[in-house]
């Protein structure tokens, strides 16, 4: 089911010439696309699965023929993973140097880190295979086709509005000050201006509303129901809303906290519910869950590779050193050894570690805690994602085509806990019995029962950042839920985790890390754009 649609990837792939964006020039070059490209309904469907693959993969896999000739080859899920996960309390990576990630992991990087570059391109070029693609959507480009086919192609621009919403947010949340550009801002010669997180934040959320609120069903995003898989649904666009709003004074300084409340409800009306068993949400059938899994990005070893995204995960995160932890209970060839999980989450299941099923760590000859990082013997694997069929079977041949694992983006379990907390924090549109509801519905499946429900006044803030890291560890929530609460750059006793800021008991940092800086070579392209405190 997955496949029919990422097919797209590999025709659309050969339509746009590889783009350096370490230039002004940020755009897919339009003198040979546009004219051959927008000829029928079934290329603007390639090309919106192109915006969806490019999340996943670095361009033609197979061919060697890379998207970003500027760019270090990385794929945008690998990028993004990394900056939300490897300087927090729930990665330890094993090749600092060698994986150029000892800026990440001790907090100390700069304008020049390669991955924060990678992430940066890989965001700016996505939003230009959205603004390419809208330019090419109005009603006035497609009046050539049949009603039908205009009705498809406009579902497919509110999608593209959904993904390039999607990839400003990411933008914001990780650079905040950002250069913006839209369809309506000429192709060649034209330097962004610089927009403040507040401005960006104001049009992210204009999308969304626009999308979500739109009057005629055809220029909508389908339902939860309706929508193919692999695609952004209504359920996501409201995930996303729920999202910005619940981060709101991060970004501007004022609290979305009842709005949160109400996009989350937004989502819940969509009809989703808790998959029962938590490991089968990120397996290789993890393509069945789509009663929890609201967006999922779909990687597969035929149509569309990838050896970043969950590959990069479930790979990496089996020893290719160890003699008891077998490759094959994964469903790898071979394990990468690329990092391990820093002693302080297993520490937050401590007296639950055989009751609570989320509790999926490989101990056998590994420390929890410490002395080095990259030491593949200290720190726990992480079993959590896996190559593996429902039946238990390998479901692809990793070494040749990666593994079969999509990549769950948003989940029902997540806007859970995200009412929770903006209810916590004063929102107001629920109540504390519905809250108390959805939180122990995930104390259920997590335990098997109800031996761990909660009241009222146990759900807290400390217990729901502790919560969210049992849940959501290694899915890139963690840096954001640290800065949300105070914690990422925090010197306090309690906000520290081993190896924080480059010392082995960890340590404060100054708090321009909360934001990656943009670029140095992007500074230089474009005189618009400066960093604070860097």
């Amino acid at each position: 089911m997955k496949k029919i649609f990422y097919t797209a990837l590999y025709f659309c792939s050969v339509l746009f010439m590889s783009s350096c964006i370490g230039d002004l020039d940020q755009y897919p070059h339009e003198d040979e696309t546009s004219s051959t490209i927008y000829t029928s309904a079934a290329n603007y469907k390639a090309v919106l699965g192109k915006i969806y693959a490019a999340m996943v993969t670095t361009g033609q896999e197979k061919s060697g023929d890379p998207d970003l000739s500027s760019n270090s080859g990385q794929d945008y899920m690998r990028c993004f993973f990394n900056l939300q996960e490897c300087g927090t309390d729930e990665v330890a990576s094993t090749w600092l140097s060698g994986d150029n990630v000892t800026g990440l992991t001790y907090l100390s990087w700069d304008a020049n880190d390669p991955w924060v570059s990678d992430m940066y391109y890989r965001i700016y070029y996505n939003i230009a295979l959205c603004n390419e693609f809208l330019r090419n959507a109005t009603d006035e480009k497609i009046a050539q086709f049949t009603g039908q086919e205009q009705t498809e192609i406009r579902t497919y621009r509110a999608e593209a509005r959904f993904m390039r919403a999607l990839f400003y947010y990411h933008a914001l949340d990780l650079f905040h000050n950002i250069p913006f550009v839209t369809e309506n801002d000429p192709q060649v010669g034209y330097l962004p201006p610089r927009y403040t997180a507040t401005q960006i934040f104001s049009y992210i959320e204009s999308e969304l509303n626009a999308i979500v609120n739109e009057n005629d069903s055809d220029n909508r995003l389908l339902s939860a129901g309706e929508c193919p898989y692999g695609r952004a649904s209504l359920g996501a666009a409201y995930t996303l809303q729920a999202k910005l709003y619940l981060n709101a004074n991060v970004y501007t300084g004022q609290e979305k906290y009842t709005e949160c409340i109400t996009a989350c409800k937004n989502v819940i009306a969509q009809g989703y519910s808790l998959e029962s068993n938590y490991a089968k949400l990120f397996n290789a059938d993890n393509h069945l869950r789509t009663n929890e899994i609201i967006f999922t990005l779909p990687v597969d070893a035929t149509n569309t590779v990838s050896w970043g995204s969950s590959t990069y995960i479930v790979c990496g995160a089996v020893s290719n050193t160890s003699e008891t932890q077998k490759p094959e209970d994964y469903g790898v060839k071979s394990g990468w050894g690329m990092f391990r999980v820093r002693g302080e989450i297993p520490a937050l299941f401590t007296g639950n570690e055989n009751t609570d099923q989320r509790y999926m760590f490989f101990t056998t000859g590994q420390s929890q805690y410490l002395e080095k990082i990259d030491d593949q013997t200290n720190g726990y694997f992480v079993e959590k994602w896996t190559n593996l069929t429902d039946a238990g079977e390998t479901a692809s041949n990793t070494a040749d085509g990666g593994v079969n694992t999509d990549y769950p983006l948003f989940r029902l379990a997540d806007v859970y806990l995200m009412m929770a907390e903006a209810f916590v924090r004063g929102g107001t549109g629920t109540t504390a019995s519905t809250v108390v509801g959805y939180i122990n519905e995930l104390q259920q499946r997590a335990y098997g029962g109800d031996s761990n429900n909660k009241t009222e006044y146990d759900i807290t803030l400390p217990f729901l950042i502790n919560e969210r890291a049992r849940e959501l560890y290694w899915e890139g929530h963690r840096r954001t839920d640290l800065i949300r609460f105070g914690k990422f750059t925090s010197g306090k006793s309690e906000d520290l985790w081993q190896w924080k800021g480059g010392s082995k008991d960890g340590a404060g940092v100054n708090d321009r890390y909360n934001i990656y800086p943009i670029p140095a070579t992007e500074l230089t392209a474009n005189p618009n754009l400066y960093n604070e405190n860097y």
